[in-house]
């Protein structure tokens, strides 16, 4: 892929993921769950902004989920990510959100994250 490919297609991403955060911006009073997906990983935060901060996060990263996540597949440790950001904005007093997928579509690890926070307890 040369330059000028790649820059056509982080500008596409940026210009998907920027029409899905104007829509959102409607609804301030709740926050928003902002999902990060890579290849191999997935992070999501719970993100108030309007006081432009981080109120929850959970990510495949952490060292902390490691035991739970070996041996399961990529869908598998989104849920389980999912669980932990739900319990940790549970307790962090948050119950309603507004789900920011970015630029990725709902299926598969980002679907399954959701769920999982649904599950867990989070409403949007």
């Amino acid at each position: 892929m040369d330059h000028l490919q790649q820059k056509k297609k982080w500008k596409r991403r940026l210009r998907k993921s920027r029409g899905v955060r104007r829509r959102l911006r409607r609804n301030l009073e709740r926050p928003r769950l902002s999902v990060f997906r890579s290849s191999k990983h997935i992070a999501a935060q719970v993100i108030d902004d309007f006081a432009g901060r981080t109120l929850a996060a959970a990510s495949s990263y952490e060292k902390d989920l490691a035991d739970q996540l070996t041996g399961k597949s990529k869908s598998e440790r989104a849920a389980v990510v999912g669980r932990v950001l739900a319990e940790r904005a549970r307790e962090a007093g948050v119950a309603e959100v507004r789900f920011d997928r970015g630029w990725y579509l709902y299926h598969g690890r980002v679907k399954a994250l959701a769920e999982a926070a649904r599950e867990g307890g989070l409403k949007f």
